[in-house]
């Protein structure tokens, strides 16, 4: 690999600000040649030990600035950088170009001023949850309680499918809110999403399968199919979710969906959709993976009952987690699988140590086991219904004129395309200039349309309303000499 050496910092702005940064001074000083391959983003992010995402976007604003290109099939490579602008003469140094002189012949050429970001003020993460209105006291006294002596079992190795109370917990409530179809035997607990499909793969087996996903998707999960070795078949979107007509031509028997809110779109798939999927599954002898992760959330009407609800014929795999619902960091996920392959999972996976936390799910056991959890979600959708309103009130008022709302009625965000000539990373920098923090969906394509609208997903779930307020009236006018009516 070549000489790379960036000094990047944890705590100081965007690593893949900082990443772009030590590549564009790289190349304007003639450290990295023209015609210089770029490593791979895989390894990039494997050598540096950030993710794949922090390297894409540091390649795609390199890309925006015209300092590398793309070659199909090849990889990303130096442009052909002829500076000739003012030289900061240093004696018996290298000689480097002047930064005030670039960034104001970028201004010039391009019509916009490169913008350094201020610390964050507001952040519209989508994964943020309302951490004011999380019951400290009630889950500090199950977890004193898990904790006592005389259940020191506790400390010791649990149930490799997870605590035994919580699956049972878990398989009442899913078929009263969801209408899962599970038994507590069904039910596998893991550390998060990403370990449900690592352990699927597993299962399915990656020598030579397809599994087909949402395009665009959610790029974690593909993220794990493609280390595993799986062909990833991205399948386009209608307005009412995937294309099935284009998943029965993929030749993919597996395929991952989030039916209840796409992400990252916000689509909730209707009935029909929802039947002619599990018809798709039957004909093909498939498997449908439907991740529900943040089914709880519907504002207006009911909660639209799971896709596993409907099927008869064990071809849906339901994952879950109480990432979005309760809170992040105690890594609970779980999913409930088909009897054909929960036979399998025993004879190839059994012998896999539980990664979830033992306290955690004890306690989460007897949070759910005294009602505690279904008044935490009521109270929750109360409140994010009131998060969501206003964020949606606040965008049409403050940015309506130059943007197209999606996935409103459901989950903590709402996604936006905003008609701007500017792509989505340039309006994050500006954005990030004033302190917000904003999210574009590109990294979320594999294959991102030609001509689209920059989109993002605006996070309500952490935000006060009055910070909401704040943050759009500050964006709007960030953001008003780059818009155009839409």
């Amino acid at each position: 690999m070549l000489d790379i050496s960036p000094h990047l910092i944890e705590d100081g702005e965007a690593l893949y600000l900082q990443l772009y940064r030590y590549f564009r001074e790289e190349i304007q000083r003639g450290g990295l040649p023209s015609g210089t391959k770029l490593p791979s983003v895989r390894a990039l992010s494997g050598f540096l030990h950030v993710s794949k995402t922090t390297v894409e976007s540091a390649y795609h604003q390199l890309l925006a600035e015209g300092y590398i290109e793309s070659r199909e099939r090849s990889g990303f490579f130096v442009v052909d950088v002829d500076w000739d602008g003012p030289i900061l003469k240093m004696p018996g140094k290298k000689q480097y170009p002047d930064v005030d002189a670039v960034r104001k012949e970028k201004e010039r050429v391009h019509g916009i001023t490169e913008v350094l970001p201020a610390p964050v003020r507001y952040d519209f993460h989508q994964a943020k949850v309302d951490a004011e209105h999380f019951p400290y006291e009630r889950w500090r006294k199950y977890t004193n309680q898990c904790m006592q002596k005389e259940n020191k079992s506790v400390l010791y190795y649990g149930d490799r499918q997870g605590e035994p109370l919580l699956r049972e917990e878990l398989a009442r409530y899913l078929g009263r809110a969801r209408g899962v179809q599970a038994t507590p035997e069904q039910i596998v607990i893991g550390a998060g999403t990403q370990i449900m499909i690592s352990l699927l793969g597993f299962m399915f087996g990656a020598q030579g399968q397809a599994v087909a996903m949402e395009e665009p998707g959610y790029n974690g999960v593909r993220s794990v199919f493609s280390h595993l070795g799986f062909e990833v078949r991205p399948i386009r979107l209608e307005d009412d979710g995937i294309d099935v007509e284009a998943l029965s031509k993929s030749g993919a028997r597996y395929v991952y969906i989030t039916p209840s809110h796409q992400d990252p779109s916000g689509i909730v798939m209707p009935y029909a959709k929802r039947l002619k999927l599990l018809h798709w599954a039957n004909q093909a002898n498939g498997y449908i993976i439907e991740d529900d992760y943040d089914g709880e959330f519907r504002y207006h009407g009911r909660p639209i009952p799971s896709l596993q609800g409907l099927d008869t014929n064990g071809r849906v795999i339901y994952v879950g987690t109480f990432s979005k619902a309760l809170l992040p960091s105690i890594r609970i996920s779980y999913m409930v699988l088909p009897h054909e392959l929960l036979k399998i999972y025993h004879k190839e996976l059994i012998d896999f140590d539980q990664s979830a936390s033992r306290i955690h799910q004890e306690t989460l056991a007897l949070f759910m086991k005294h009602g505690d959890w279904e008044r935490h979600i009521r109270k929750m959708r109360t409140i994010y219904r009131k998060k969501h309103d206003a964020m949606l009130q606040l965008l049409q008022e403050q940015l309506g004129a130059h943007i197209l709302l999606k996935g409103q009625d459901a989950g903590l965000s709402v996604t936006i395309e905003v008609a701007s000539e500017r792509t989505a990373i340039e309006l994050a920098q500006i954005a990030a200039a004033e302190g917000i923090r904003v999210y574009p969906t590109s990294h979320k394509w594999m294959e991102p349309a030609q001509k689209g609208l920059p989109a993002f997903q605006f996070g309500f779930g952490g935000l006060s309303l009055e910070e909401m307020g704040e943050g759009i009236r500050l964006l709007k006018k960030a953001w008003a000499p780059y818009l155009q009516r839409h």
